[in-house]
Parts: structure tokens; C-alpha cells; sequence
């Protein structure tokens, strides 16, 4: 029990501490994240309600994006999200990527 209470009170204070480090980051390393969270996120919605890896791909082709570079990178993000085996819900790959990417462009600095 007193295991869990720490794994959970340490997971409390990550989860906590997340926001405030993010506030350190530039509006554009932000949007990046909230934007490939946004991808993840229809990626893996699109992965539990059937769609094949090859309709999702042509879907995020098919869209027009305000950078080059976004395309391939939402590519990139859908095909990740594609070879996963995770069932969870897309709003939980949404948070897991938005976290995952915030720590990499603190670790980035």
C-alpha cells in the first residue's frame, strides 16, 4: 500500500509540475505540441474505429497545412499512432503527447 501511495503522490506532483515548466517555453514550441497532440489524437481515434493505416494516411495528405514541414510530420505522427498497440482513448494519447513533447523541448534548452 505504501508503494502505491507513492507511485501515485509522485505521479500527482509530475502532473503538477508539467504546466509550470511549460511556461518557460515559446508560443510556437507550444502550438507545436498542442497541434501534434491534436494529430495523435485523430490518429488514434481513427485507429479504434477501424480506419486503415492507408485511409488515415491519405486523409492527412489531402489537408492543407500553414507550414511545409507539417505534412510529413503529421505522417510521421499518424503512422506512430498506427503501430502502437495502445486501445487507450484519444483524449489520453492526446495528453500523453502534448506531455512527452513539452519535456523533450525543455530538454531541448
Amino acid at each position: 500500500m505504501r508503494v502505491h501511495s507513492s507511485t501515485m503522490w509522485a505521479l500527482l506532483m509530475a502532473v503538477a509540475v508539467s504546466p509550470a515548466q511549460a511556461k518557460n517555453l515559446s508560443t510556437n514550441q507550444l502550438e507545436l505540441c498542442k497541434w501534434g497532440s491534436v494529430v495523435a489524437g485523430n490518429a488514434q481515434q481513427a485507429k479504434l474505429s477501424g480506419t486503415t493505416l492507408y485511409s488515415a494516411r491519405n486523409k492527412v495528405k489531402t489537408k492543407k497545412y500553414s507550414k511545409p514541414w507539417m505534412p510529413k510530420m503529421a505522417i510521421g505522427i499518424t503512422e506512430q499512432t498506427y503501430l502502437g498497440k495502445s486501445k487507450l482513448r484519444p483524449s489520453v494519447i492526446k495528453k500523453t503527447y502534448y506531455d512527452g513533447c513539452i519535456k523533450h523541448e525543455l530538454a531541448r534548452k
